[in-house]
């Protein structure tokens, strides 16, 4: 089943559950959706490598939007992003755990032989294509900053 037909299928089911912030969601996606099939060269198809980069883009606007509500003090906006992160994150492949990750990274480091703060885009080049999908690029960076600065 495509993701386009999972998430016509899941539309269904809020629209009877009348489920607001779901359908809204899912609304998110489907025009995502839509708008990648729409693209010059995409031929009215899209693969799943597109489909997972957008939802993490998706994932990465709402984790965003989510910090910067926080920091205003607007739980009521806060809430709404987050219910759209939960079900956007159905999509996705499961994420990498951060002690998973510090493991790729160091293999990482260690096959490019970096070793400081100035080889810091060689290594993020080579995680971002090995995790694409199972980590946020926010935590990658975070944690090659942290091996690079031993």
């Amino acid at each position: 089943m495509s993701l386009e037909q999972q998430i016509m299928a899941e539309m269904k089911d809020a629209m009877k559950a009348k489920n607001e912030g779901v359908l809204r969601s899912l609304r998110a996606i489907k025009a995502e959706i839509i708008k990648a099939k729409t693209e010059p060269g995409a031929g009215g198809e899209i693969d799943g490598a597109t489909e997972q980069k957008f939802l993490q883009k998706m994932m990465k606007q709402r984790r965003d939007s989510l910090e910067i509500f926080e920091q205003q003090g607007r739980a009521d906006l806060a809430d709404k992003e987050k219910e759209e992160m939960e079900v956007i994150k159905k999509f996705l492949p499961k994420q990498l755990s951060e002690s998973e990750i510090k493991g790729v990274v160091a293999k990482i480091i260690a096959e490019t032989g970096a070793s400081s703060p100035a080889d810091m885009g060689k290594v993020m080049g080579v995680a971002s294509k090995q995790l694409a999908g199972l980590a946020d690029g926010k935590t990658i960076s975070n944690i090659v900053k942290e091996f690079l600065s031993k």
